[in-house]
């Protein structure tokens, strides 16, 4: 090789060192659409990513389930044909039971609770076992609110009230239950089929936070909210464990510092943007109705009967009664 060779072989290699390795692009599946908590979750990691990354990593949204219904993200991401998924967490407590303790009914009775539960000690016992269980780790949480039920017929504010409407209910089998202990026989159904039920009359209501009401529009098909508090709606941000593993430990914690970041962002989204979103579905013509009696009738029956039946499934009562401890609540009778 001549010396001039040698000399644009050695220029040509520096300036290929000297070049910055691609970005790596992610896909974030998420179940809502836009102006949801889900997506305000996502732009916030999103930027918190690219951020912590110095540009090396970014992620692109992708709204209203085009990447396949939230269920069937948690199988995609446990592949590792997905990167990343928003979803609410009942449809990751089929593939990781524990987790169903948050969506037992009135357990989380505040965005603090919520905030609480899942950015301690406990919480990450449950991404410990989620990532076990399904093979997907929990790495944000957005925080949505109480699933408020919404109907098409008329105002309900009693259990009695409840009596003839045909409700939609996720593919879970807590809330299910929680359904039938106030008289409903439910229909389970995917959340990507939901806006079609609702305006076809295949189902008479459904119940989701004021935010995703809002977001999905479903003010277009749905005149009556009861200002339930049964559940408060916590969606987690997955990503793929093999995705995960396959990283840097560089990497992996930038991704969790993204995770953490976006997660701080999704609570003080809520507190300042719920109470406004609330007002616009009035506006646009919804009936806000509060439950009678300050909601003691269905408080105790869905803790009576539902609680127990779940005990095996969540890992036993000590697992709810750990929760319920650690918000300063006696453990359950």
């Amino acid at each position: 090789m001549t010396m001039m060779s040698r000399f644009w072989v050695t220029a040509a290699t520096a300036l290929v060192l000297a070049m910055p390795a691609a970005a790596k692009e992610y896909r974030i599946a998420v179940g809502d659409g836009a102006g949801s908590t889900q997506e305000a979750l996502g732009k916030a990691f999103t930027a918190a990513l690219e951020e912590q990354s110095g540009g090396n990593m970014t992620a692109k949204l992708f709204l209203n389930g085009q990447l396949g219904s939230e269920e069937d993200t948690v199988t995609a991401a446990a592949t590792g044909t997905l990167d990343f998924s928003i979803l609410a967490i009942n449809n990751v407590t089929p593939y990781s039971p524990t987790v169903g303790t948050l969506t037992l009914p009135y357990v989380i009775l505040s965005l603090e609770d919520a905030e609480k539960i899942t950015q301690g000690e406990i919480g990450q016992q449950m991404i410990a076992q989620t990532v076990e269980d399904a093979g997907v780790r929990i790495v944000g949480w957005t925080y949505s609110g109480f699933r408020v039920l919404t109907n098409s017929k008329k105002p309900v504010s009693t259990v009695a009230d409840l009596k003839g409407l045909v409700i939609r209910v996720p593919k879970n089998e807590i809330m299910i239950e929680t359904y039938k202990s106030w008289g409903v026989n439910p229909t389970p159904m995917s959340w990507n089929e939901t806006f079609a039920a609702l305006q076809q009359k295949v189902v008479d209501g459904q119940d989701n936070p004021y935010m995703t009401i809002a977001a999905m529009k479903f003010d277009e098909v749905q005149k009556y909210i009861t200002n339930l508090r049964y559940i408060f709606s916590i969606e987690p941000l997955i990503i793929s464990e093999a995705v995960f593993q396959d990283l840097s430990e560089e990497e992996q914690q930038q991704v969790l510092a993204a995770g953490e970041a976006a997660t701080k962002a999704s609570a003080e989204f809520l507190r300042t943007e719920e109470a406004k979103i609330r007002d616009e579905l009035v506006s646009r013509g919804m009936e806000i109705t509060e439950p009678a009696d300050g909601e003691k009738e269905f408080i105790e029956l869905a803790t009576t009967a539902v609680w127990p039946k779940f005990y095996d499934q969540i890992g036993g009562k000590e697992v709810l009664d750990n929760v319920l401890t650690s918000l300063g609540r006696p453990a359950a009778p």
